[in-house]
């Protein structure tokens, strides 16, 4: 019989419901987008990276980026830095909030974190990698996981050897992207390089790059081994992706897109919590990318795209919605 591909997924002593993660997106994974697509069936939904020093300077943006809805599904809450005193400390003052996992962040991309020695550029010392997660294991309670990249360029491909300093430090599992830092999002992920840690560390390994749908999410198991999916850009204005994958593993079956009105249904209600958790000013703002994201193809989305940055106000948004999706 064959394995079945979705199935839960243990992570230290926390049970997941399923095996399909929201990845971790800054100004994109808050509060009211894990909401959804924890409705959609995401078994973990990743929060936007936090900074370890920021909670050390009790910075008033930061309390914010760690909220957590009590209805949430089990969410993992990401810190980035690169002291291993300074992450293991906060992690510990942090630990009393409601999320299941400790993630650290040594994948991010971005030229301001990586010139701080942080995010991806941690891939580049692997003993360092050690000593963060050893730090931070031993001092909290909760699993602590781990956010690579196949390497920092091509010519230091080394996420086997990074994965097994997170494993000897005591990570609960790894999460490999198949792009370089240097590729950022561009080209094709290597899934060979998550095959390569699956092969070399016992920590559940979590595959990430190039998943769209329930087919390549298929592909990748297969082809991988890995025992979990990480969808991030692809869950952008679509968080329908968790059920249409849950139904794809589940059936073999393309399932339906959602309906226009459900589309539109969705995005006001995304923009309704939007507006509760963050104001209207703030809110209406937050959601033009959310917006874009979620008319793309429809028909005047072009139109829409060009007045999104002009909405001030959740009637401008509706008005401007209702006329994208109603017949």
């Amino acid at each position: 019989m064959a394995e079945k591909l979705l199935r839960q997924l243990k992570i230290g002593e926390v049970i997941l419901e399923n095996n399909l993660i929201l990845g971790p997106m800054a100004g994109v994974t808050d509060l009211p987008f894990r909401l959804l697509c924890g409705e959609q069936g995401a078994g973990l939904s990743g929060m936007e990276m936090v900074s370890a020093k920021a909670i050390m300077y009790n910075n008033k943006n930061t309390e914010s980026l760690m909220e957590i809805h009590p209805q949430e599904h089990p969410v993992a809450l990401q810190l980035f830095g690169s002291d291993p005193e300074i992450i293991s400390e906060m992690a510990k003052r942090i630990e009393d909030r409601p999320f299941a996992i400790l993630d650290i962040n040594m994948g991010c991309p971005v030229p301001k974190i990586v010139n701080n020695g942080e995010g991806s550029a941690l891939m580049k010392n692997p003993a360092l990698v050690e000593k963060i997660v050893s730090h931070t294991v031993k001092a909290i309670r909760k699993p602590v996981t781990v956010k690579i990249r196949k390497g920092f360029d091509d010519s230091q491909i080394n996420a086997v050897e990074v994965a097994k300093a997170a494993e000897a430090g005591g990570a609960s599992a790894v999460a490999v992207h198949g792009r370089t830092r240097e590729q950022y999002y561009a080209g094709n992920a290597d899934w060979e390089i998550i095959a390569q840690v699956k092969q070399s560390v016992a920590i559940p390994v979590i595959g990430s790059g190039d998943v769209t749908d329930g087919a390549s999410a298929e592909k990748l198991l297969k082809e991988t081994g890995c025992d979990g999916v990480m969808i991030a850009r692809a869950a952008r204005g679509n968080p329908w992706i968790f059920r249409e994958i849950r139904e794809f593993l589940e059936s073999g079956k393309q399932p339906q897109r959602p309906r226009p009105e459900e589309v539109r249904d969705t995005v006001l209600r995304h923009a309704r919590l939007q507006l509760e958790y963050k104001g209207e000013y703030v809110g209406i703002r937050e959601m033009r990318k959310h917006v874009s994201w979620y008319t793309a193809g429809y028909p005047n989305s072009a139109k829409l795209r060009q007045r999104v940055n002009e909405m001030e106000s959740f009637e401008d948004l509706e008005k401007s919605i209702r006329s994208i999706f109603t017949p």
